[in-house]
């Protein structure tokens, strides 16, 4: 039986969904292409291992946040890669419209940007961390910004149904007050970011979604990139659920280790039409605390020809949120929980084990297993392949989730895990499908259908 809190947040949920869609309703959906205008940072590191071991590190804060944290009918959009892991697309947000790089992200669940020349990044690893350097979207310029009311549905869908708790001076049910929707703290993977949310104009060729709610991010806390961020988890604040398009996809270039300037695209689509060429995982229903994350529906893994007969508790979400497969663009190359992990590194010790163990290597990078493969032309990485429930399967190549350096002939795994022994230390996703593993692949989250198709493409 439900209890009554989540009733009355389905209560505001509905009528929140409602004020959403009357924002867009007004207008014809089109098909356009965007070019980027992107924030780039500077590489981490020029060795590609010392950089999956930056990756992994902010990988591992990511996981630690998702496990404990609680919080046409064609659009195009030119999508570019980051060497520290992620991918931008431009947004133009305001009257008349500021243009900025926004990180494209599906484990978070709203869109913010700095918002103020006094924005404030502290033990940020971002080379122009410098207030005065940092691209903002500045409302004082804007004529259509409004400030978020405490009792605006949004205000409390977008935080939970005791959102007046944090609005002392909007006492009882009066329907006149007049002060704004608190404050907002948003954890991410290695630092958080807070401000106040707005409502604005969200701008394309021929098409204005009005009243998009927007964070207007005033600082934030080790952050990776001066780029704003833009959800596209599975919750209602999200870009793609505010625009109300039906799916929307891309296909990810591959890092290189560098910032590279070739784009690929991400489609926001209001059309019925079916991709062709696509294969398709089930989403499965979200735990009631993480109800950001794509859970896919998944039956085993492979390494190679070797089913690792992982246990169905560690594939699919429980009631209490643990277990579970989760796919995430905002998340480097892959999390496994620590039974899962094992499973996984002792398939691929067994079938490497013609290359010798470099555990030097893994001891200076914190990855294993790692392998010297001097004296071989080529190190052969077995394929990583998920069989999902339906029958689909995705074949992650060994380029994908392994990091290799062929000047020095050396190999290691750089999925991370958190040593977790049992489903009870794993209180969320036991397994996360990563950006470098979908590299190459068209991806299409498909909203309407709740499902993930995909196919191999050069992107």
């Amino acid at each position: 039986m439900a209890s009554s809190t989540s009733l009355l947040f389905s209560v505001f949920t509905f009528f929140s969904f409602l004020l959403l869609a009357s924002s867009y309703r007004d207008n014809t959906p089109g098909t356009i292409t965007i070019p980027l205008t992107s924030t780039f940072t500077k590489n981490p590191s020029t060795e590609p291992l010392l950089f999956l071991q930056h990756l992994a590190n902010a990988s591992l804060s990511r996981a630690h946040h998702l496990k404990h944290g609680k919080t046409s009918p064609l659009r195009q959009i030119s999508l570019f890669p980051h060497s520290y892991g992620g991918h931008s697309i431009s947004l133009s947000f305001g009257t008349p419209p500021q243009k900025l790089s926004f990180m494209v992200d599906t484990g978070s669940h709203v869109v913010w940007a700095p918002c103020t020349t006094h924005y404030k990044c502290t033990n940020c690893s971002f080379s122009d961390a410098d207030p005065k350097r940092v691209p903002i979207f500045n409302p004082e310029l804007s004529s259509s910004d409004k400030f978020l009311g405490c009792r605006d549905p949004k205000c409390v869908s977008t935080f939970s149904p005791d959102v007046h708790l944090g609005c002392p001076r909007c006492n009882g049910n009066s329907k006149n007050c007049s002060h704004a929707c608190p404050r907002y703290s948003l954890p991410y993977a290695i630092g958080a970011s807070s401000g106040y949310f707005l409502l604005e104009n969200l701008n394309f060729p021929g098409k204005t979604i009005h009243n998009f709610l927007v964070g207007c991010t005033t600082s934030s806390v080790g952050e990776v990139t001066s780029a704003a961020l833009a959800g596209f988890g599975r919750t209602m604040f999200s870009l793609p659920m505010q625009m109300g398009v039906k799916k929307f996809a891309y296909c990810l270039n591959s890092h290189d280790y560098d910032d590279t300037r070739n784009s690929s695209k991400l489609i926001l689509d209001y059309s019925d039409s079916e991709t062709k060429g696509l294969s398709y995982a089930p989403f499965l229903k979200n735990p009631p605390d993480s109800p950001v994350y794509y859970y896919l529906g998944v039956k085993d893994i492979m390494i190679g020809n070797k089913f690792l007969g992982i246990p169905g508790k560690y594939l699919a979400p429980g009631s209490d949120g643990s277990g579970g497969v989760v796919i995430d663009s905002g998340f480097g190359v892959g999390f496994m929980s620590g039974p899962v992990f094992k499973l996984a590194t002792n398939e691929l010790k067994r079938q490497m084990s013609k290359y010798r163990r470099s555990l030097e290597a893994e001891t200076q990078y914190g990855f294993t297993p790692c392998y010297n493969f001097t004296g071989h032309k080529s190190i052969k990485i077995p394929d990583l392949i998920y069989h999902f429930t339906g029958g689909a399967t995705m074949v992650v190549p060994g380029k994908n989730y392994f990091g290799v350096e062929p000047e020095i002939s050396l190999a290691c795994f750089p999925i991370v895990t958190d040593g977790s022994n049992t489903l009870d230390d794993t209180p969320d996703a036991s397994i996360i499908l990563g950006n470098s593993q979908h590299v190459d692949y068209y991806v299409e989250f498909d909203l309407k259908n709740e499902r993930l198709g995909f196919r191999q493409q050069t992107c």
